[in-house]
């Protein structure tokens, strides 16, 4: 896409950014300088390819250079609960930072966003971290999939990590029935299913594929597998078919179309890739940065041009 801002670049611009590893595939700068710009704010969003060794280092840099935020994608955001300064109530449920807002301490005492300071020099900064995922992927299921309702759903859930674990906590929120959680690292899905029979006992929570038999009303991938051409399936189509699942929604948005969904819409499923979650996470961190209402509509467009391509 142009350049769709009107004014250059100058001494007094203030920056946003991305950082993931890898990061090519981030659409995020499109999305987000669309809305900045609809919003006539001063600022640029960048991406940053940040290896998770680097990641404190990173988010530090950032802070000194007086960045308004942050925004932490695949591997960043489990890592970034204990490197930020402050966590947000919400991040601390979802164990799992995917926004960052720096904040100055004016003269009073009180933390302010840096996006909304005007009081000259800057004395002392801090990070706090947010998650907008969980509420991201809550408004993207309810429009791909309107006729879906997660109370008393089945659902077969690939990958817990950041984005993972946060999206089986929302869906445990919602009142799902039962809940299949498939993941190379038992360590860690034992970990979640712990947390989820603490705090919704309600929901059946099991490790590994249903029966092969078994149907499910969603099936949603959380793993990177799909993001590269040549990737396997993130499940193995022997042990549980895809076509036993009504919907599925692969969160990955680049490519469009993986593997998976692929798969699943040759056998008749309902399907929706992670470009409407990443949306709204992205219109709530740009909200969280400036104080304004998020451009959700020049956004989108600009989002889809991207993913898609011009004229789609």
């Amino acid at each position: 896409m142009s350049e769709p801002f009107a004014q250059p670049i100058n001494a007094s611009t203030r920056y946003c950014a991305v950082y993931g590893h890898p990061i090519k595939h981030s659409a995020s700068p499109a999305m987000q300088n669309a809305g900045i710009a609809k919003l006539g704010l001063n600022w640029r969003y960048l991406a940053f390819e940040v290896h998770p060794d680097n990641l404190r280092a990173a988010i530090a840099g950032a802070k000194a250079m007086k960045f308004i935020g942050l925004n932490l994608t695949v591997p960043h955001k489990v890592l970034a609960v204990d490197i930020v300064d402050v966590v947000d109530d919400g991040a601390k449920q979802y164990g799992a930072v995917n926004t960052v807002r720096f904040e100055v301490r004016a003269p009073s005492g009180e933390w302010r966003p840096l996006a909304q300071w005007e009081g000259g020099e800057v004395s002392e900064t801090r990070s706090q971290g947010f998650n907008t995922d969980a509420e991201g992927f809550a408004l993207s299921l309810r429009e791909e999939f309107s006729n879906l309702t997660l109370a008393g759903a089945s659902v077969v859930l690939i990958g817990t990590g950041g984005a993972g674990r946060t999206v089986a906590l929302r869906m445990a929120q919602a009142g799902v029935r039962v809940m299949s959680l498939i993941d190379v690292d038992a360590s860690r899905v034992e970990q979640l299913v712990r947390e989820l029979g603490k705090g919704f006992p309600s929901t059946r929570v099991r490790i590994g594929y249903p029966d092969k038999t078994e149907r499910a009303d969603l099936l949603v991938n959380a793993t990177p597998l799909g993001l590269k051409s040549g990737d396997p399936l993130p499940l193995d189509p022997a042990r549980w078919p895809v076509g036993n699942a009504g919907f599925v929604h692969d969160l990955i948005y680049q490519p469009a179309e993986t593997a998976l969904l692929k798969a699943a819409k040759a056998a008749g499923c309902r399907t929706a890739n992670g470009i409407g979650m990443l949306l709204y996470q992205g219109a709530k961190a740009l909200e969280i940065w400036s104080g304004q209402t998020a451009p959700v509509a020049e956004m989108k467009l600009a989002l889809e041009a991207q993913v898609y391509g011009p004229g789609h």
